[in-house]
């Protein structure tokens, strides 16, 4: 298995962000909001990692939405 980004990976990552930035708020305070390590979030935003099912659900609360909508990709 190699350890590329996937397009699901960098779609997420890119969701997170756009969602983040919308929201006016930085990886730091998301992180604080979604009681993960503020470099777990700017991994993930740039499809270094791949989250947890639960962590991207701690990810979405902190958001105000629901967990699926980070998987709503805008072609």
């Amino acid at each position: 298995m190699n350890n590329k980004p996937t397009n699901v990976t960098k779609e997420f990552g890119l969701k997170v962000k756009l969602e983040r930035v919308k929201r006016n708020i930085s990886q730091e305070k998301l992180a604080e909001l979604a009681d993960v390590n503020r470099g777990t979030i700017s991994t993930i935003e740039r499809a270094l990692s791949i989250p947890s099912i639960e962590t991207a659900a701690c990810i979405a609360n902190a958001l105000g939405i629901e967990l699926y909508k980070l998987f709503i990709f805008e072609d």
